[in-house]
C-alpha cells in the first residue's frame, strides 16, 4: 500500500486525505494548530505538527512516497529547508498546489507557456521544477470554492468589486481532488497544469448570480477602470489527464 503525506490538512487538504484513503493509500497528514490533531485522527489521518517556517525535523511525517503540499505559505527560505528535508527521506513525488495567480492580467486566453510574475511563490515553483532528487507536478489552481467556501459570502460590508467586464477563473474542490487522484493514477511527473474550470462568465454577471442566489443584495461594482481580464486555459489538464470536469457550469451552483 502506497503512503502519501499531505503538508496542510485544511479547507483541500482535509477532504483530499480523506479522499485518497477511500482509494486504498495510507495518508498523514500536517497542521500547525495542537487542537487540530483530533479532528484529523477521527478521520483516520496519521496527525502530525508540521510548520516549514520553524526549521524543525518532520522525518517521520516525510516517510512516505509521494508528498502533496497545499500550505499557502510563501516562505522561501522555508521551503529550502523542507527540500532538504525531502531529499533525504523516501519521497520520491511531490505535487505541489500553486495558483494561477502566477499570471498577469494580459487581455488575453493564458496557458502554461505565458510568463510568469516574479513572486515567491514563483521562486518556490522554481525551486522544485529544478530539483534532481524526486519528481515534482506543480498544479496552478484558479479561484477555490466549494463547501463553505462560497463566492455570495465575498466581498461584503460594501466592497465594491473590481474589474466586473473582467473574467471569473474558478475551480471547485471536488475538481481539485480529483485531478490530483488523476495525477497520481496516472504518474503524471515533471509537470505544470493550470486547473480552471472552462466556464468564465464576467464578473458582473456571476457575483450578480451569487449574490442573489442566496437573497444578498445586488453588488457593487467598481466602474470607469482599465480594462484589464485573464481568461485561464486548462486544456492541458484536459488532454494530458484525459479529464472532464465536473463543475463546469459556473452559473449552475
Amino acid at each position: 500500500m502506497k503512503s502519501i503525506s499531505i503538508l496542510g490538512c485544511g479547507w483541500l487538504g482535509k477532504s483530499l486525505a480523506i479522499s485518497l484513503l477511500d482509494a486504498g493509500f495510507s495518508v498523514k497528514g500536517s497542521t500547525t494548530k495542537e487542537e487540530k490533531l483530533a479532528l484529523l485522527e477521527m478521520n483516520s489521518i496519521e496527525p502530525f505538527i508540521v510548520n516549514i517556517s520553524d526549521f524543525e525535523a518532520f522525518d517521520g511525517f516525510l516517510n512516505s512516497d509521494i508528498l502533496i503540499i497545499a500550505i499557502t505559505s510563501k516562505d522561501v527560505d522555508g521551503f529550502e529547508n523542507l527540500i532538504s528535508q525531502i531529499e533525504n527521506s523516501s519521497i520520491q513525488k511531490v505535487i505541489f498546489i500553486s495558483s494561477t495567480s502566477v499570471y498577469r492580467r494580459l487581455n488575453k486566453v493564458i496557458t502554461e507557456e505565458d510568463a510568469v510574475l516574479k513572486t515567491s511563490l514563483t521562486e518556490i515553483e522554481e525551486l522544485f521544477r529544478q530539483n534532481n532528487f524526486f519528481e515534482t507536478t506543480i498544479i496552478r489552481f484558479a479561484g477555490l470554492f466549494g463547501d463553505e467556501r462560497q463566492p455570495e459570502n465575498w466581498f461584503k460590508n460594501g466592497r465594491k468589486i473590481p474589474q466586473p467586464k473582467g473574467f471569473v477563473n474558478m475551480i471547485h474542490k471536488e475538481d481539485c481532488i480529483e485531478i490530483i487522484n488523476t495525477i497520481i493514477d496516472q504518474n503524471c511527473w515533471n509537470e505544470t497544469f493550470n486547473a480552471c474550470s472552462n466556464h468564465h462568465p464576467t464578473r458582473r454577471e456571476f457575483y450578480t448570480i451569487a449574490k442573489l442566489s442566496s437573497d444578498f443584495e445586488v453588488p457593487e461594482f467598481e466602474e470607469n477602470e482599465n480594462y484589464e481580464w485573464k481568461i485561464i486555459s486548462s486544456k492541458k489538464v484536459q488532454e494530458v489527464l484525459d479529464y472532464t470536469f465536473i463543475h463546469d457550469d459556473l452559473l449552475s451552483f
